[in-house]
């Protein structure tokens, strides 16, 4: 149990590339549609037309009024994207895009509106904080490549572990998140000088076309009493088989599968051996695969979102799973990819000891039905940042004492 608890505590970067999340507030609300962006652009919420760094006009997205004292501030790339395979194979590229909200003092985020360039290739967004001791490392990766950005496939890079229980995410968007709008009272604490980090998962199989997202920061003023919420991140294995009358082809060797995530994504393509030092156990292959955890610290859960890819059959969020008073905070029995935005929950306290336990279950007969596997055969399926791969991944928003 130590071990697995350290890895919980510390999982290596490539875990946390984690794919898209919804909508990301513990509130759940949301605007009325999702923004309306023309490549290269970003928006104003007074409804106003604004205009990107490389002079492309945009619509202004629709966003909930702001509530009394915050204020609302866009920041966008800094020029277009044209993304590719950085490795040369594959159809996915992971890029994050350093982003300066300009704090000069700090603030409490209280809602993301995040403004997809270009849907046709933008597969999920995640905008994550860098506290101003991380802006100079962040700065020098953002020039040590060309063009926009950095290749980013674990995360941000910023860090060689990276915290699941207390991840630096601040926000998220997939299809079917819209304006995230944290309840009235709770807010992400950003300090004076921290930046963001806007990670965008390009999907290739529409092609390469360029991209320039953006995305809008509701903000409140530091000096009121919110209570502070993190997320906490909730992954579980995948080890799909191919179904028993295909199981004939080279493709449904799980070391093969491992081996073509690692090829495509690096050497931040391990998480599908991680996730079992994590959850503990060996892998074994089924459709339905569970991961329990054990809290060594209380917190209190808001909000609850769950994250799987077109594969996904059912998600569900368990806490103290196996006692009296197990209670359900997530049930998805069939899963919509395009509807992915976070929940609201009555508020739950935990205490160290207690668990929480997220089960998927992913399906081999998709392929015969969605258009995005037609052609491709069965394959064993593990943990991977590919559209066609699979996540299991539940999240929750928290506070803690």
């Amino acid at each position: 149990m130590p071990r697995r608890r350290a890895w919980a505590a510390l999982l290596a970067t490539g875990l946390l590339t984690l794919s898209a999340c919804g909508g990301g507030g513990a509130d759940g609300d949301s605007a009325t549609q999702p923004p309306d962006v023309t490549q290269g652009a970003s928006s104003s919420p007074d409804g106003e037309v604004t205009v990107g760094h490389d002079g492309h006009q945009v619509k202004p997205a629709k966003a909930r009024p702001l509530r009394a004292g915050e204020t609302r501030t866009t920041i966008a790339m800094p020029g277009s994207y044209t993304p590719s395979a950085p490795y040369g194979t594959g159809t996915d590229d992971y890029r994050c895009f350093l982003l300066d909200p300009e704090l000069d003092r700090p603030a409490w985020l209280t809602g993301t509106q995040i403004l997809p360039g270009n849907p046709d290739v933008v597969h999920h967004v995640i905008l994550f904080q860098v506290p101003p001791e991380q802006v100079a490392a962040a700065e020098a990766k953002d020039a040590a490549e060309e063009g926009e950005g950095w290749t980013c496939f674990g995360g941000t890079g910023l860090d060689r572990f990276q915290n699941v229980d207390r991840s630096s995410w601040i926000g998220a968007w997939a299809p079917g998140g819209e304006e995230s709008v944290i309840k009235p009272g709770f807010g992400i604490r950003l300090a004076s000088g921290s930046r963001i980090v806007m990670q965008v998962h390009y999907n290739l199989l529409a092609g390469q076309e360029p991209d320039t997202s953006a995305t809008q920061l509701r903000l409140a003023p530091a000096k009121r009493d919110y209570q502070s919420l993190s997320t906490m991140l909730l992954p579980a294995p995948v080890e799909l088989p191919c179904r028993p009358e295909h199981d004939d082809i080279d493709r449904c060797d799980r070391a093969d599968a491992v081996a073509s995530v690692k090829e495509r994504f690096g050497a931040e393509g391990n998480t599908a051996d991680l996730l079992h030092v994590l959850c503990g156990g060996e892998p074994k292959p089924g459709e339905t695969q569970s991961c329990l955890r054990t809290l060594s610290e209380p917190i209190t859960i808001h909000g609850v979102a769950g994250h799987m890819h077109l594969l996904g059959r059912s998600i569900r969020i368990e806490v103290r799973p196996g006692t009296p008073e197990a209670q359900t905070i997530l049930d998805i029995p069939v899963w919509d990819f395009d509807d992915q935005g976070s929940r609201s929950i009555e508020p739950i306290t935990l205490q160290p000891g207690e668990q929480v336990e997220v089960t998927c279950t992913h399906v081999q007969w998709l392929r015969d039905k969605l258009p995005a596997f037609e052609g491709q055969p069965d394959r064993y399926v593990v943990w991977g940042e590919g559209t066609t791969d699979e996540m299991c991944l539940g999240m929750l928003q928290v506070t803690r004492p």
